[in-house]
């Protein structure tokens, strides 16, 4: 029984040596990450289990014999209560063990980690590439590289012209640095009088001060001087303090400075570029672009630029608004057209989206004329409309549209064209419009005419201002439109009779502002595809919307179409081939953008379709502008809800402007009785009794009608051929002189009284005739 007790108590000292043993093991293991396999090897309930065996059932163990005791029950709960908390403590090293090696294997793995690294290397990359960009400009400027760069490619290109140029600039730059050098001696000279003449002066001053102190009784000398030197002391103070702090933020600035300068110079490499840096701007300089139109992988390209060639920049890489602009002459074999139909790959290799890139044909066909814009720039917006609280507009000058994505203001514009826009719902089409006849309103002698037929308030506000205005989509509005387009069309046939009269190819601004009936007339012809394939009247619309696009330009009249539709079925193609103002909002596809900007636009790399939905709201390609193929433009936006209404205080102002000129209000007939004028009957008034010669007369005549057209631009030789041709007066040179005997016109009105008195026709000719 002793030998028995004795062995348990062995085995029950054995098992606790190794478990504390193994304990501490499990504990340094997890240091070196290998807590999972002991865990496996150590299970703290097979321990337990094995000693319940071994004590209650008293066996010996086999093997190594070990000494022991039989405990007691009180001795034996106790024992296994010892060993619970052993395992519990195994168990817990086992799971943090578990937890720290997991979090040290994903610690250099984690995406945070990974974007903080990114961060720290592309920091100091951006410090050195400052560093780098200010040395050489340092260099630059010393050695005059730049000169140098100029005049060597003008000796590539043989441009004889820029080369004289770029030389004599340089040589001009040698010659001020010359006399900087020169000036330095003279400068430190004087730097250096004015210095010791400071010093010297400060202590007589000081000392006349304390005289004068002293003998007027207002302090006292020693008074002064003290207070002088406690002023020295407090500068030097001051200085020490400002010191310091420059020595500490000196370095700090300079970093600053650095990484500025090397963002500017220099884009990261792309593997040091995160998805948290979205916003990060590559520089765009002659390097980037060479880099990017390499990346196209055009065969005579890459050839030209692999045999060390640098491509030749005519312009070089230099801001221009609100993005860089280069002139690029492309390698033999390239045309531009060809880089502008890859647009969208241009930009990706730019790091920019495919409405930030633009680029087009120069003068030549080989000359790229490139603009990328500064990232983001689509999302400034234009800014407020610049006649939002006051000025007028002259139409004959364009109204204000938007701006480019350069910020140049852009005006649309509107006597002798006539405009399409359209794009897909929601982009900005009806804004747009809205401001442009905003424009067209603040001119006091423009007539304004809209059209919609749809039930929308797009327009409503206008209506004060409109001589005809339909909102509707119903029969009865359709056929109101079509009244009205008829009516249009008449008054253009009568304005071409009073073109006719005043003797003028064209409306002029004179003529509008004379009330005379030619006069700015506007119309705007909203969601126009409805109207247009409308069953009953839409053949008529059509036909009287081609006969203004075709001929009421030059008779002051402007047409504009507005649709989301711009198909061949939708739209008339004499409407879309005759409009010379296009503007186009994003579009889905080629038909519709080439419906908008003319056909092959998409082609050529015009392209609506590259603007983005929702983003690029308010933001449309537009043709017949200016000279350029094409401009990117952002239209002025103006608001026209409850609460916010910006259009009716503009209406209210041009309302105002008419009133106070005197002019018909909206609605009012604005057709003046023609004015018309008998020339035998002025050349009497005029002609006293003695012959005048001819080349005089036509003053005498402006005298006597000073507004009438006609008589403006005559001369004596016109007015010689219209006697013979219309009255059978025929002025004979006597003396190359040509002189209008007076007696001669009043026989020439003696005769014509007559013949009004006694046709030779019937009664039944006589109304033909009088026509």
């Amino acid at each position: 029984m002793s030998t028995n007790h004795d062995n348990v108590r062995r085995l029950h000292d054995g098992i606790h040596d190794q478990v504390h043993e193994d304990t501490h093991d499990d504990v340094h293991d997890l240091d070196s990450g290998i807590v999972h396999e002991t865990a496996e090897r150590i299970d703290p309930s097979d321990v337990q289990d094995s000693v319940h065996d071994a004590v209650h059932d008293g066996e010996v163990i086999d093997a190594e014999v070990i000494e022991g005791e039989i405990l007691t029950e009180e001795e034996s709960a106790a024992l296994d209560q010892r060993l619970a908390n052993r395992g519990a403590l195994v168990r817990r090293a086992v799971t943090t063990g578990q937890v720290a090696r997991r979090v040290a294997v994903r610690v250099g793995t984690h995406d945070r980690t990974k974007t903080s690294g990114k961060a720290a290397v592309r920091t100091a990359y951006t410090v050195v590439k400052g560093g780098e960009s200010f040395a050489k400009r340092a260099w630059d400027a010393g050695t005059m590289g730049v000169y140098r760069r100029q005049i060597k490619a003008a000796e590539a290109s043989g441009d004889r012209e820029a080369l004289k140029e770029w030389t004599a600039a340089k040589e001009a730059a040698t010659e001020r640095r010359h006399r900087r050098l020169m000036d330095l001696p003279k400068l430190a000279w004087g730097v250096l009088k004015v210095a010791v003449g400071a010093t010297l002066a400060t202590p007589v001053i000081v000392f006349v001060i304390a005289v004068f102190a002293k003998l007027t009784g207002h302090g006292s000398f020693t008074g002064v001087w003290g207070g002088f030197f406690a002023l020295i002391g407090f500068v030097i103070a001051l200085g020490g303090v400002l010191w310091t702090l420059l020595t500490f933020a000196l370095p700090v600035l300079f970093v600053i400075a650095l990484f500025r300068e090397g963002k500017r110079a220099a884009e990261p490499p792309a593997w040091m570029v995160t998805t948290a840096d979205a916003g990060w701007d590559s520089a765009i300089d002659e390097s980037t672009i060479a880099q990017a139109l390499d990346s196209l992988r055009i065969p005579n390209i890459t050839r030209y630029l692999k045999q060390g060639y640098k491509l030749q920049f005519i312009t070089p890489a230099r801001q221009q608004g609100r993005g860089t602009h280069a002139v690029i002459r492309l390698p033999g074999g390239v045309p531009a057209e060809l880089i502008s139909k890859r647009r969208v790959d241009l930009a990706t290799s730019l790091h920019r989206a495919g409405s930030e890139v633009w680029p087009t044909t120069g003068d030549e066909a080989g000359i790229l004329d490139l603009w990328v814009a500064d990232k983001g720039a689509l999302t400034g917006g234009p800014g407020a409309y610049p006649l939002l609280t006051e000025g007028l507009v002259d139409v004959f000058k364009g109204v204000p549209a938007g701006k480019t994505l350069r910020g140049d203001e852009l005006r649309e514009p509107v006597m002798g064209r006539n405009s399409i826009v359209g794009g897909a719902p929601g982009q900005g089409k009806s804004s747009a419009s809205k401001t442009f006849m905003a424009g067209c309103a603040l001119d006091p002698a423009v007539e304004m005419r809209i059209w919609v037929p749809d039930q929308n308030f797009d327009f409503e506000r206008f209506k004060r201002r409109c001589s005809r205005y339909v909102m509707g989509a119903d029969d009865e509005s359709i056929r109101q439109i079509r009244d009205d387009l008829k009516e249009m069309y008449e008054e253009m046939g009568r304005r071409g009779d009073l073109l006719k009269v005043y003797e003028v190819e064209q409306v002029t601004r004179e003529l509008a502002d004379r009330n005379v009936g030619l006069h700015p007339l506007v119309g705007l012809l909203e969601e126009a595809h409805v109207a247009f394939q409308h069953e009953e009247y839409g053949e008529e619309i059509s036909k009287y919307a081609v006969a203004l696009v075709k001929l009421g330009r030059k008779r002051g009249m402007h047409f504009r179409v507005s649709t989301q539709a711009p198909t061949a079925t939708s739209l008339p193609k004499d409407v879309t081939r005759n409009c010379t103002n296009n503007v186009a909002f994003y579009v889905q596809d080629y038909v519709a953008n080439d419906g908008l900007l003319g056909q092959g636009a998409f082609k050529q790399g015009v392209r609506a379709t590259d603007l983005i939905p929702g983003e690029n709201r308010g933001t449309a390609i537009v043709k017949g502008f200016t000279a350029a193929k094409y401009e990117t433009l952002q239209w002025y936006f103006l608001d026209g809800a409850e609460g916010n209404d910006q259009i009716t205080p503009i209406i209210d102002r041009a309302l105002a402007a008419i009133k106070k000129r005197e002019l018909p209000a909206p609605g009012d007939s604005r057709r003046p009785e023609i004015e018309s004028r008998d020339l035998l009957a002025d050349l009497d008034e005029v002609l006293d009794d003695v012959p005048v010669r001819i080349a005089d007369v036509p003053a005498l005549l402006k005298r006597l009608a000073p507004t009438w057209s006609p008589y403006q631009s005559l001369t004596g030789k016109a007015l010689r051929e219209q006697l013979a041709a219309d009255y059978g007066i025929k002025v004979a040179s006597t003396g190359n002189r040509y002189p209008l005997d007076p007696a001669t016109v009043r026989d020439a009105i003696v005769r014509r009284e007559r013949d009004a008195g006694h046709p030779d026709t019937d009664e039944d000719q006589a109304p033909e005739l009088a026509s």
